[in-house]
This record gives structure tokens, sequence and C-alpha cells, in this order.
């Protein structure tokens, strides 16, 4: 890893708590060393890409990249459950980076993706960026163009004195080309702990949707609490049961590995439900071919009323920029085999009791234990298809106690059962 000591003496001390907007990246005064990201620092990526500006993660490996559509091109990119992890002694700590932020036509704007700055464990401090690239998308059908925008800076308010393991998790909802990483003191690889690496596969409530932020989504959540290692194959919109994303998943090491599968089928009204088995079983089998005894939870959908018993596909419909879904199947279609929630759990507690017989590393969660009836009368979803930030901590919560937690599929004892 090289490290460069920067020779400019003109620039802010690093300690703003947030970019000045419209910024360009500042120079770092003489006691800055800027770091180029490499592998060894970036957590919960598959591939780094070198760019024009410096290196984009991908989560998911260019050959697979290569088969998917518009979709999963841009979800794919966008870093949920990536971070930059080093020790360091640095009380000044500046990030660099390439934005692409997604804007859907119809839809109100977004707000700004956030990077959670962890210390030692804990979340000290939060902040964004400016400029970037914006790509304007369809939500039908995907990315329609890229519009060209500035390199911006992630700056965070110092940090205590002396040395510390340092995590900067990027925007779960925002691609990111990471540029440079400038500190007032050198930076050094974290090794491997010993933790376990807890690969997992979703859906855009998997991904992050609407939580607060990237460590706040659900599967970081229970992340922390199971004190594992995360990478997060949450794609919006783009939980196909996807050969590709089998074969990734086959292809990564990992100590435990879950798969929630249902949600994105419906919306898309992509199989029916003599495809879904078949898909399922081929899913599985991948993923076994690479991990022969790896725990392995298969997770169905959380409760989603507008598709528990009516087929897709997912509709959205705009009210003053708000995006709402509704669906678009008929009811009386479920006899033909079109997929509806219960179905989907319906045929995945099958073929999960079915294949354990052979495969006692094998587990089924009802997603309804996650976010069921009575936390949809609480907490309700509110575009009908996305939990908020609150339901995303009760959603990792209740995942971290029943998978993680005494006689759950990844207990530290559970590769001892059966």
């Amino acid at each position: 890893m090289s490290a460069q000591r920067d020779p400019d003496p003109a620039s802010g001390n690093g300690s703003d708590p947030a970019p000045d907007p419209g910024s360009a990246p500042a120079p770092a005064g003489a006691d800055r060393i800027t770091t180029p990201p490499t592998a060894d620092l970036v957590r919960g990526a598959f591939e780094l890409e070198r760019t024009e500006h410096g290196v984009l993660p991908h989560r998911l490996p260019a050959r697979a990249r290569a088969q998917g559509d518009g979709q999963l091109a841009m979800v794919e990119a966008q870093p949920s459950g990536v971070r930059l992890v080093f020790r360091t002694r640095a009380t000044a700590v500046e990030l660099d980076t390439l934005r692409t932020r997604p804007v859907y036509q119809g839809a109100a704007p977004r707000p700004d993706g956030v990077y959670d700055l962890v210390v030692d464990g804990r979340l000290v401090a939060q902040a964004s960026t400016t400029g970037g690239n914006v790509l304007v998308a369809d939500l039908v059908n995907g990315p329609v163009e890229t519009r060209p925008g500035p390199v911006g800076t992630v700056r965070f308010p110092p940090l205590p004195e002396g040395e510390k393991r340092v995590e900067i998790w990027l925007p779960h909802n925002e691609i990111t080309e990471l540029v440079a990483l400038r500190t007032d003191a050198p930076v050094e690889p974290v090794p491997a702990d010993g933790r376990r690496v807890w690969l997992h596969h979703g859906s855009s409530i998997s991904h992050g949707s609407d939580a607060a932020s990237p460590t706040a989504t659900w599967p970081a959540t229970a992340a922390s609490l199971g004190d594992v290692e995360l990478v997060n194959l949450g794609l919006g919109g783009s939980a196909l049961l996807d050969a590709f994303t089998a074969r990734a998943m086959r292809d990564t090491a990992a100590d435990l590995i879950s798969v929630k599968i249902g949600i994105n089928l419906v919306n898309a009204d992509l199989m029916r439900l003599r495809a879904f088995t078949a898909a399922v079983h081929g899913f599985l089998d991948t993923i076994r071919e690479g991990h022969r005894t790896t725990p392995l939870l298969v997770v169905s959908p959380l409760l989603c009323p507008i598709h528990e018993d009516t087929p897709g596909p997912s509709v959205p419909e705009f009210d003053g920029g708000r995006l709402s879904v509704r669906a678009g199947g008929d009811p009386a279609e479920r006899v033909a085999g079109k997929l509806t929630l219960n179905a989907i759990r319906d045929e995945l507690a099958r073929i999960v009791a079915r294949r354990a017989a052979d495969d006692p590393h094998l587990h089924y969660l009802d997603g309804r234990e996650l976010y069921g009836e009575a936390d949809f009368a609480e907490l309700p979803l509110p575009d009908r298809l996305h939990p908020d930030a609150a339901t995303h901590r009760r959603i990792g919560e209740r995942f971290a106690a029943l998978a993680f937690g005494a006689g759950g599929a990844f207990a530290a004892a559970a590769e001892d059962r059966g």
C-alpha cells in the first residue's frame, strides 16, 4: 500500500463537520497523508474496478455483471455494506469520492447519501458529500441517462487521540467511486480478526431501502449484534434467483450464508410456481457446490399486505412526487401458478424441509417472524413495500436474536448440531 505526503500547504484542516456546498475536493494541508483506496482497506466488495478518478467497488464480480441488466448494474455498484477499514492514530480524516446519485423520473429527489464513521465499533459521526453524477432512472425500465458532475470531499469532525480502528461505511444508496483518503497520520490495514463472515443475499429491503444510514440497514444492524463481518448482496429489485448471483455466492468465502427470497419475484411477475420451485433448487444447489456444510438460512418474505394473496407485478404510483406501490395482478390468477407471498412461503418451507433431510446445515426462517401483522399495524410500510428506518432496526434486532441467538441457524455452536 502506497501513501504520499501532500506538498500543498494551502488547505483547510479537515475538521469541518460537512463539505462546503458545491465544492471540489479541497487541497490537503502539509500535514496530510494521501492514501489511495486499495483492496486491503476495503471490506464488503467483491471487486474494485479502476476508473478515471480512482476505484469503484462492485458487489458482484465482472462475469456476473456482464450477464445482468441496467437495473442490476445500478444497484450492485451501490455499496451497501462496503466500508474502508484501517488502524491509525489520525485525528483528521477526509475522503474524496465521486458519487452517482439516482434520480427517479416522477419521484421527489432523495436525500443525500450518508457516510458513517465508526471508531472502535462505535458510530461517532456522519457526513455527506456534494457534486457527483446524477443517474436519471425509470422505476420500470432502469437507468436512462447519466449527467456528469465533479468529485466531492467528505470531512469528519476530529477523531479521538491515540491508535484506533476506523471504519468509513459508504452510502448504501449512492454509487461511490473512491478517489483518495487523507489523514494526518499513517493508516494501516486491519488483518482478519477471526470473526465469522456472513454472506447475505436479498432484495431492496436487504440492500437498505429507506434505512437512515449504511450502518442502520437491517443486515448491518444484525451483523453488529451478531459480531460478524458482513458481505451484503442485497440487490434492489434484483433478487431474482439469477444463476450468476448463485455462482458469485458459491465462489465467495463465507462462514454463514443467508438468502431472502420472494418479494422481487412477485414485484416483477417473473415466473410461475413450477419455474420457481426448480429455480430455488438450482440456486441452492449452486451455493452448495462451494459451501457443502456452511450454515445456510433460507428466509421467506416479510409481510407485505398488497402481495400476500395478490400476484404482481408491483405498479409504482406517484402522488405529488411521493411514491407508493400497488399490486397489479389478479388474485384469481393464483390457480394458474402466479406467485404471491403466501404461495412462496409455502413452497420455500416445503423445499427446505425436503432438502434438510439430507442437509442438516440448511435452515428456514419465515420472514413474518421479522416483520408480521402486529408490526405492520404499528409500523406500516410507507410506500406499501419498503420498511422505514425504525422498521429496519427492528428487523435487524429480530434477525440477530433468531439467527445468531441460542438455537439459531448461526449460533456459535450451530455447526456442531445435526
